[in-house]
């Protein structure tokens, strides 16, 4: 199994915790998007979007975190307590995964991905991020898990976004909701220390921006 990653990616640290909470091990290749590697044409074979992260396991390629994540737990998954089986309760962890895809992630990747052409800050933009923020805070009030009443790969993607805004320097203190689900998360998710030594990479290059 290949995964085709680039640390600077949000997505990147929610498939390091299914792997390690899978026992999987994929063969890592770090992509150099500065270098455009991930426009040879060796690599729009595989996905011709050209988009990182891009999971290849025994000839099957498939991109977008979230499709890989729910790919990699229904094949490989033990049970279904990652990814409930339920539907109501199936639904609820896809109402949060949609949530993140198309506003909480769509947030931080708006504002700050602009950086890494030079471009400023646009605070107009900022105003949805604390929109998606307060969002979240919401949905976590007198709850400890993002979806239901149990940890599910909804937890593992928002907290790898919530990572990311860490990364970008955001200060999420004032989300009292949101810094004690991520806190107890961070503890619960396997092979975090590995998702920080990625979230180390992402800082640096973020400092080096500014």
């Amino acid at each position: 199994m290949d995964l085709y990653y680039s640390p600077y990616s949000a997505s990147t640290g929610a498939i390091l915790v299914v792997e390690k909470a899978l026992g999987l091990q994929f063969n890592k290749i770090q992509v150099n998007l500065g270098a455009k590697e991930h426009l040879t044409p060796e690599f729009l074979k595989l996905n011709p979007q050209h988009t990182i992260p891009t999971f290849v396991d025994n000839g099957f390629s498939l991109w977008e975190s979230r499709a890989i994540l729910t790919y990699l737990i229904e094949k490989y998954g033990k049970d279904d307590s990652l990814y409930p089986k339920d539907p109501q309760k199936r639904a609820l962890v896809n109402q949060r995964l949609y949530f993140d895809l198309g506003t909480l992630f769509k947030a931080l990747a708006d504002y700050y991905y602009p950086l890494f052409y030079k471009k400023p800050l646009d605070a107009e933009l900022f105003k949805k991020v604390e929109e998606a923020l307060n969002f979240l805070d919401t949905f976590l009030d007198g709850k400890q898990y993002v979806a239901g009443d149990s940890h599910t790969v909804a937890d593992i993607v928002i907290l790898s976004t919530i990572s990311s805004f860490k990364a970008f320097g955001l200060d999420i203190s004032k989300y009292n909701n949101i810094v004690k689900w991520y806190e107890r998360g961070t503890k619960r998710a396997p092979g975090w220390n590995e998702v920080e030594n990625v979230l180390a990479d992402l800082k640096t290059l973020v400092e080096s921006l500014k």
